[in-house]
């Protein structure tokens, strides 16, 4: 019976598939030998392309044992087999998920385009998913738990036994008398999932006797929500973001209904590659967005990420690198690193390199308050601070902008505001000054 319905599953999933070779993410266990035996058993998987792929992380002295044992089975059923070394490197998170890490970008430059990598998470894993992303607070994409198929790499990840509890694996490899590795690691309570898997959920089915297939079940409907409100999000932040995709309209954030407001701002932030917010970082973010006076300029950080706030705009960007005290450097017109962020240079109308006459010696600094300029073409010399407030230049980049000095006369603000002085030397070199803002644009 547990065959039967192990088959039906697997023709089922593959029925839905599309087209491309199989790769089997195999380790030897209990799982990934069910599936590989199984496909391997399934002609339509056969004629796709199937192969076998083992990643040796190295953490255990069996593990070249365990690989050899894999090339074996894998021998056996005459799939191709393909043997990986990772590296792995504990971090932060702890040694389980630095091998996660290592084991899925193999995988990753393992697969090719077109091509699915099958894994053998069940029901019960599907379950213990579901509840540690419970026990951290997620919402419904967390609760959604594992989905049956997704990008990944060139190609695809696809897990066909998402309702096919363990037990139904446990009774088809012993049917048919297959061998497998049994790794001590996964008996270590120490790590939440063994400890889910060895003390919570063997209580909870005693109780419940189909609770794992229940909270998968229930994991499905919390899937389709969350690709409800995903859809729904995509359009929310169509309206809210500003015309720099680093920025968001903050008032049009916070007038969202509660079930978009989080996945808007997650779903801002993974487009420009920013690590996402626990959950209070957002409580606090909509805290302080809601209550700060509008002259101020909330700044919620976590990680390599500042959301600040000015005037309409909510920014995204990288923690600012902090600017040496009264920083000054001689400068010629060649191409200036500036320590707050970006670069300056005179360019000539083809972009080529210029530099000002040595008659014209010039100095580049920051803000250190007092700073005045008469722009070319205006009647009257405008205090530095007034103009940057003026042009909407938010506060923190304002000490970053680089000034440019002649005979301690301010005769430039970066690429912003230009004295007469300075337009009479652009033209007698035939350049302009060109401000390389990276480092100082929202998204860092």
């Amino acid at each position: 019976m547990s065959s039967s319905r192990l088959i039906s599953e697997l023709q089922a999933g593959l029925s839905r598939l599309p087209p491309g070779e199989i790769v089997v993410g195999f380790s030897g266990g209990l799982d990934s030998s069910v599936l590989l035996h199984a496909l391997a058993a399934l002609t339509p998987a056969r004629e796709r392309g199937l192969r076998a792929l083992n990643v040796d992380h190295g953490l255990h002295p069996r593990s070249a044992e365990w690989a050899a044992h894999c090339a074996a089975f894998a021998g056996q059923l005459g799939i191709p087999f393909i043997a990986a070394g990772a590296a792995v490197t504990a971090t932060g998170e702890g040694l389980e998920a630095a091998a996660r890490d290592a084991r899925y970008r193999i995988f990753a430059e393992h697969l090719q385009p077109g091509e699915s990598l099958a894994l053998a998470h069940h029901a019960d894993d599907q379950a213990e998913t579901v509840l540690l992303k419970l026990l951290r607070g997620a919402g419904p994409q967390g609760l959604g738990g594992m989905r049956v198929l997704r990008e990944f790499g060139a190609g695809r990840l696809w897990r066909p036994l998402l309702n096919v509890p363990r037990e139904l694996l446990r009774g088809y490899a012993q049917a048919l008398g297959l061998r497998w590795i049994e790794d001590p690691s996964n008996m270590d309570t120490r790590l939440r999932r063994n400890f889910l898997r060895a003390e919570v959920l063997p209580r909870l089915t005693q109780r419940w006797p189909d609770a794992t297939l229940a909270i998968a079940h229930s994991a499905a409907w919390a899937r389709a929500a969350a690709d409800f409100v995903d859809d729904h999000a995509q359009r929310a932040l169509a309206q809210v973001q500003g015309t720099d995709p680093a920025t968001l309209n903050w008032l049009g954030w916070l007038d969202l209904p509660d079930a978009l407001r989080d996945p808007v701002l997650r779903l801002w932030l993974r487009a420009l590659g920013y690590e996402e917010p626990a959950h209070f970082h957002v409580v606090e973010l909509e805290r302080q967005l809601r209550t700060a006076a509008g002259d101020r300029a909330p700044c919620v950080r976590w990680d390599q990420c500042e959301l600040r706030r000015y005037r309409d705009l909510l920014y995204a960007m990288r923690p600012l690198v902090p600017v040496a005290e009264h920083w000054q450097a001689s400068w010629n017109g060649s191409p200036c690193t500036l320590p707050g962020g970006g670069a300056l240079a005179l360019r000539g109308e083809d972009g080529s390199a210029a530099t000002a006459p040595d008659d014209r010696p010039l100095t580049i600094h920051y803000r250190s308050g007092g700073e005045h300029i008469k722009p070319a073409g205006s009647t009257h010399t405008r205090e530095l601070r007034l103009l940057l407030q003026e042009a909407g230049i938010p506060p923190w980049q304002r000490d970053r902008i680089p000034l440019v000095s002649m005979n301690s006369e301010l005769i430039a603000v970066g690429d912003l505001f230009l004295s007469a002085a300075a337009v009479e030397l652009c033209a007698r070199v035939r350049a302009r000054i060109v401000w390389d803002r990276e480092g100082l644009r929202a998204e860092g």
